[in-house]
């Protein structure tokens, strides 16, 4: 169901913001490749409940199949086989570069949000 909720939405602004500061300013083998990931679960999370009132586990597990569906299409050069390799905003997006230690990223930030919603 289509709700508003501030919170989440103030959230996924922040999280959007830190985002660009680690794309534009960090430039490392720790924070950008492994926290941006970590955070970016958690992005898209905030922002599926900033509109829709849904369980916060299935919007978590969701968020989390979503994201190791991209690493996944990432193994197979999907942006190349798209022809988008030009576009450097999707090709960011997307990715390029399948790695394993995205989808434990990816895990870690599903498990921060299923911890931080369910400890109240």
């Amino acid at each position: 169901m289509f709700t508003f909720n501030k919170k989440y939405f103030y959230l996924t602004i922040l999280l959007f913001l830190i985002e660009v500061c680690i794309a534009v300013f960090v430039n490392d083998n720790f924070i950008r490749p492994f926290i941006g990931d970590v955070l970016v679960v958690i992005l898209i999370y905030c922002f599926v409940r900033a509109f829709w009132n849904i369980n916060s586990s299935i919007v978590a597990l969701s968020v989390f199949a979503f994201s190791c569906t991209i690493e996944v299409l990432q193994y197979f050069n999907f942006v190349n086989h798209l022809g988008l390799q030009k576009n450097k905003i999707l090709a960011v997006a997307l990715g390029s570069t399948f790695d394993w230690k995205d989808i434990i990223a990816y895990a870690i930030g599903m498990v921060t949000i299923l911890w931080l919603e369910n400890r109240k």
